[in-house]
């Protein structure tokens, strides 16, 4: 468990090192984008890591039906992901989708996760997610919204936001988790 929380806690500080430390950020130029990079993948790996090798301590026992909440959950996640690239008419309705797809994918990962690894890691990122909200907004209160693009793309965002949906699917069943119940 300490690895999964020493992977949190390097994921975190990699995200927030441009808000909490702008002038050390400042100083280190365009490396700083290199150096986060490489903190990032490190934490993930960290996490990894760290989550497989958790003991299994079970704290509540989700209901079965809380299965289709969660997919639909995490087909509205890869959609807001999906989102923060999109240069349709959708482009621009909300500020930090890909931080709210974050919060969703972690929720939906806790309504059926009911063990104290996947507490600890969906809650801290759910964690993450929130704090780095009030930070951008802190750092950069007024918001300009792009201008919208087309619809077709608005289209071709929700068959990609349904086909990642399909592979993620199909990499968790791979890996032995089976995210239709």
């Amino acid at each position: 468990m300490i690895l999964l929380i020493l992977g949190l806690l390097l994921w975190s500080q990699a995200h927030f090192f441009k808000r909490l430390a702008p002038a050390r950020h400042a100083a280190l130029g365009e490396r700083s984008k290199g150096i986060v990079a490489v903190l990032v993948v490190i934490s993930i790996i960290v996490m990894i890591f760290g989550y497989r090798m958790a003991d299994f301590i079970p704290v509540w026992t989700p209901p079965s039906f809380l299965t289709g909440i969660n997919n639909l959950l995490m087909l509205a996640a890869f959609f807001l992901i999906g989102m923060s690239a999109t240069k349709g008419r959708l482009k621009g309705w909300m500020r930090h989708p890909m931080l709210l797809a974050v919060k969703v994918w972690a929720l939906a990962h806790l309504v059926v996760n009911g063990d104290l690894a996947s507490i600890v890691l969906f809650g801290g990122m759910l964690a993450w997610a929130v704090v780095s909200v009030i930070l951008i907004n802190r750092a950069e209160p007024v918001y300009v919204r792009p201008e919208p693009g087309p619809a077709s793309k608005d289209i071709l965002l929700v068959v990609i936001s349904v086909l990642t949906f399909v592979v993620a699917a199909v990499i968790h069943l791979a890996l032995g988790v089976n995210p239709f119940g």
